[in-house]
């Protein structure tokens, strides 16, 4: 039996071991690898603050996720596959590693917040208006 998701160790070997997939996936990995040239070890830091405050509500994460992937579609047109795969690779890393009703709340949240990024990412704009 595996454990639950119980600190921040957790929360770093979690995020460690989902972007080494990200970094070699084909559908994202690019995006990561050739296109921002990412420093993972200025990221890491803050990927384990923003994880660690979503699971365990330290408010040690002070930062926009969706306004960063805002940015990032402007110079990658980000699409429903990428998120997709994202979330695929998160809830993959997860179940190899913990299981417990932290890990299933690290998918819940995962797949929640990749959600209202689609949303706003891929529909802006696309809301019919209103006439007053």
């Amino acid at each position: 039996m595996k454990k639950d998701i119980e600190t921040r160790a957790d929360i770093e070997l979690l995020i460690r071991s989902f972007y080494d997939k990200v970094k070699t996936d084909v559908t994202i990995g690019y995006i990561f690898t050739d296109t921002f040239h990412l420093n993972w070890e200025r990221h890491f830091p803050v990927m384990f603050d923003f994880w660690e405050n979503v699971l365990f509500f330290t408010g040690g994460y002070n930062g926009n996720p969706l306004q960063i992937h805002q940015h990032i579609n402007k110079i990658v047109p980000l699409t429903t596959a990428h998120f997709n795969q994202w979330n695929k690779l998160f809830a993959q890393t997860v179940d190899e590693l913990f299981e417990g009703p932290k890990a299933t709340l690290a998918k819940q949240r995962a797949f929640s917040i990749s959600t209202v990024m689609q949303l706003k990412i891929l529909n802006d704009g696309l809301a019919p208006q209103m006439k007053v």
